[in-house]
């Protein structure tokens, strides 16, 4: 007799994220354990706690979520998780804090729709934070040649540092955006570029934007006016404007949250998956 699906959810925030409860429920999962607050010291008993009840033929029925909005913390939190794996004793793993992976994912995906990814340049606004790093990351991995912006060079620099150790092959420099002459030379010959600011930060005037005429592709990931990129609506999807194919927040949403229920909905096929950016990605790839 099948078991009964379990989704184990493990916040670092004070409240349980709403929004990954209700995805889950979405994806099919019959029992949802949330924690919150969960610290990494924690992490042991609450992971020995799903594996132990099982036997090793039923542990695919016991899944892992690491969300909240603290991406660093997701990141710690997935480590102490794969860390209490051993043998046959282990639950699949899905780490989406913050939806930096599934957005990530969305975003490179839809820029693929319009520009062949190897050999594409492509530039990331704001591309320190934890979307921006993970789009870099999948754009590397794909042959792309990646300019990560950041407003200053040495923290571009920084996050290219550790891009590098993830993918030491990787084509990627660290560019500096402080002012709207830096960001008209980080995207000038780019055929694509993602604005992954924070929320409520113009990081591309429409002025500039014009002025490149080698962009094919234009994705604002920012939700919150000011939007990142002036002139791409919240809800454009491959909107052409001016020979750009310009995609909003909402406009990728769709495709996230198919690759975020497709990714829950794949914990559970078996029981050795660690999804990251990369298995999220390549998830998506099925889908679209």
């Amino acid at each position: 007799m099948a078991k009964s699906r379990i989704l184990i959810q493990l916040d670092p925030d004070p409240h349980a994220s709403v929004f990954d409860a209700v995805v889950g429920v979405d994806a099919g999962v019959e029992h949802l354990l949330q924690y919150h607050s969960v610290q990494p010291e924690q992490v042991r008993d609450l992971v020995h706690g799903a594996m132990f009840t099982r036997s090793p033929s039923d542990l695919s029925s016991t899944a892992v979520f690491v969300g909240g909005s603290n991406v660093a913390k997701g990141e710690e939190l997935l480590r102490q998780v794969t860390k209490c794996f051993f043998g046959p004793m282990r639950v699949s793993v899905l780490l989406d804090a913050n939806g930096a992976n599934t957005t990530a994912a969305a975003a490179v995906l839809a820029a693929a729709k319009h520009v062949e990814l190897k050999g594409a340049t492509a530039t990331i606004l704001a591309g320190t934070g934890p979307v921006g790093q993970r789009a870099a990351r999948l754009l590397v991995r794909q042959g792309a040649t990646v300019r990560l912006a950041s407003r200053t060079l040495q923290k571009a620099e920084e996050t290219c540092q550790v891009i590098r150790t993830r993918v030491p092959e990787a084509k990627i420099q660290p560019v500096a955006t402080a002012s709207s002459s830096d960001t008209a030379a980080a995207i000038a010959g780019a055929q694509i570029v993602i604005a992954a600011g924070a929320a409520g930060i113009q990081l591309l005037s429409a002025e500039v934007l014009k002025q490149t005429t080698s962009l094919k592709v234009a994705i604002d990931l920012n939700a919150v006016p000011p939007l990142g990129i002036e002139g791409i609506g919240v809800m454009d999807k491959a909107k052409e404007l001016g020979g750009v194919f310009c995609y909003g927040a909402i406009g990728v949403g769709g495709t996230k949250m198919k690759i975020h229920r497709a990714a829950i909905e794949k914990l559970f096929t078996r029981n050795d998956l660690v999804l990251d950016a990369e298995e999220v990605f390549a998830l998506g790839q099925e889908l679209v």
